[in-house]
Parts: structure tokens; sequence; C-alpha cells
């Protein structure tokens, strides 16, 4: 079970709200709207998702990674390794 179960219809709703935003970020490009307001909406769509990825983070360490180095072993040095690649990933983007 994914470490974001408890969470996942509130993720659900911000997709979807995220997904809104894109759609009206299409709408402001179809409509020639000002560069400047396109990007302040682009910064916002992009701070929305960056909120997400921090939350599936905080959830992964919290329940994935935490129950495996309750059990030890291979998994938990594994589960430390690939959440040590997502926060790489989050901080490059």
């Amino acid at each position: 079970m994914p470490g974001y179960a408890q969470d996942k219809d509130a993720y659900l709703r911000r997709l979807r709200r995220i997904e809104g935003q894109v759609r009206g970020l299409q709408r402001m490009v179809d409509d020639d709207t000002y560069c400047i307001e396109v990007l302040t909406q682009v910064s916002a769509v992009t701070h929305a998702l960056q909120a997400v990825a921090l939350g599936l983070l905080e959830d992964h360490l919290g329940h994935c990674v935490a129950e495996a180095i309750e059990r030890g072993g291979p998994e938990a040095a594994e589960k430390v390794r690939e959440a040590s690649e997502a926060v790489a990933r989050l901080v490059r983007s």
C-alpha cells in the first residue's frame, strides 16, 4: 500500500485543481494574454505541483521508508536510496 493511501482523495483533488490551472494556461495563450500574466500562472502551477511532490515525499518517508527501516535488511537501504534520489530530482527541478 502506498504511503499516500490515507490522503489519496486530497491528492487527487489537488491534482485536478492543477489540471484546471493548466487548462487555464492554455486558454491564456490561445487568447494572447500578456506574457507576464501567463508566467505568473505558470509559477503558480509549478508551486502547486511542488507542494504535491513534497507531500508525497513526506508520506513516503513517514510510511514506506520508516517501515522498511523498522524491518531492517537490504530493503531499508534501498528505500533510503530511493528517497534520496527523489529528493535529488526535486532539487534539480
